[in-house]
């Protein structure tokens, strides 16, 4: 019995890797969520680290609540499942065995989404790897016992993509999974726990950032157990061989299964822990008065030279005033975030520098100008001393068409150049260079 149940296990992952779809929500799905997170969350310093908790449980989701039923449904529409009843091997095996076959496929797509997004982004590995597979064993039974369902549920493979759209689509939305809890209003974080996803996400994010903190760890395992046993558990008693109508308790058994969800967030909310996640500070808002003091301003290039030009005054010609009115309304300045604001407008100044506008150095006056004038002096130094104390943190400006500057050069010197613009802004704001 023991070599037919290791057969049976073998088996289960060949069929698996032969289903198209599987495939695809299995390995495919997630690589793709991974590079849109990847494009939105590039800034971050370092990139991704704070987000990793959400693919990963995208991955888990994606895998267990949709290929898992896919692959099971698939194989009992084409009476694989009518067969497995003949064996001499216990049915609870036969679950079991398919579902941890699932995890096993699950555990290698989180394993090439870490790795890829530590080779693409320069994404560190987790910081705890003990907590990671703790954290990664219990969300996995949890979505897994739910796909488990989906299966019981579903009468073809349409209907699995229906019944996990209808679970997969609120988690990514109002769930803390797709769009973070920080961002989401008052009301959809409440909502968000009542569903396994945010209990997921706050379970395996601070494995990789130690800075979301583990609190109530202990409350998240017990969550995610008792809605993956109650979701295994409808499922089982739902369980068919062969294709054909559901019992007519399915709705019953279903209701169960939410129940607990229900029941869970009810829990969470009378025990407190479902408060108001607050968006973290930015960066820049964390330098301090003693590091601004500790740049040194020496060495700068001329303000008349070729790198970083200066004018001496500012331009009273029409275009200057022009300019000036644009720069004003230019929407990468007046961001919600002043500190990025203030970034942007210093990569302009870089920007026209290294395109050798023939404007360069009275737009070099001009951005400082507008820092002056538009931001608190307190707010306009710190966000200038992150400019210069972490020049590759934050997004940055290439190109500013709506401003005459369409050339876009390299990254990486346009960052080069911000520091130097910075410097000589701070410089000027603190005294230390004369205005």
């Amino acid at each position: 019995m023991l070599r037919g149940c290791v057969r049976h296990f073998l088996l289960t992952i060949h069929l698996n890797c032969l289903n198209p779809q599987a495939i695809v929500y299995g390995y495919l799905v997630p690589v793709i969520f991974l590079f849109a997170f990847g494009g939105v969350f590039r800034s971050g310093n370092p990139p991704l680290l704070a987000q990793m908790g959400q693919i990963v449980t995208i991955t888990i989701l994606g895998g267990a609540c949709f290929g898992l039923p896919t692959a099971m449904v698939a194989e009992r529409e084409r009476g694989i499942w009518r067969r497995y009843r003949l064996l001499p091997v216990p049915t609870a095996w036969l679950i079991l065995s398919t579902m941890a076959a699932r995890a096993l496929m699950v555990a290698s797509s989180v394993l090439i989404q870490v790795a890829l997004a530590r080779a693409v982004f320069g994404t560190p590995l987790p910081d705890r790897p003990g907590a990671a597979m703790l954290a990664f064993l219990f969300v996995t039974v949890a979505f897994v016992g739910i796909g488990f369902l989906i299966a019981a549920l579903a009468d073809n493979v349409p209907a699995v993509q229906a019944i996990g759209q209808c679970i997969f689509l609120p988690m990514i939305m109002v769930g803390g999974v797709g769009v973070p809890l920080a961002v989401l209003p008052v009301w959809a974080q409440r909502v968000a726990g009542f569903m396994p996803g945010r209990y997921a996400v706050e379970l395996l994010g601070p494995c990789f950032d130690p800075a979301l903190g583990p609190g109530g760890a202990g409350f998240r395992l017990a969550a995610l157990a008792a809605i993956g046993l109650a979701a295994g558990t409808a499922g089982a008693k739902l369980f068919r061989w062969e294709p054909g109508p559901r019992s007519g308790r399915a709705r019953w058994w279903a209701a169960a299964a939410l129940a607990t969800w229900v029941a869970v967030g009810a829990a969470a909310w009378s025990a407190g822990e479902l408060r108001p996640v607050l968006a973290r500070s930015p960066a820049w808002s964390g330098i301090t008065e003693a590091q601004i003091a500790g740049i040194n301003f020496a060495g700068l290039p001329a303000d008349s030279g070729i790198v970083t030009p200066m004018a001496p005054s500012s331009p009273d010609s029409e275009q200057g005033r022009d300019f000036s009115a644009m720069l004003a309304v230019w929407k990468p300045g007046r961001l919600d975030d002043d500190g990025q604001s203030i970034r942007n407008l210093v990569c302009l100044a870089s920007v026209a520098d290294l395109s050798a506008d023939p404007r360069e150095a009275e737009i070099g006056l001009l951005v400082y100008r507008r820092i002056r004038e538009a931001f608190e002096p307190g707010v306009a130094r710190q966000a200038l001393a992150w400019v210069i104390l972490t020049p590759e943190d934050g997004e940055i400006i290439r190109q500013a068409p709506e401003l005459g500057l369409y050339r876009h050069p390299p990254e990486r010197l346009v960052r080069q150049r911000s520091v130097l613009y910075a410097e000589k802004y701070l410089g000027r704001l603190v005294g230390k260079i004369p205005n």
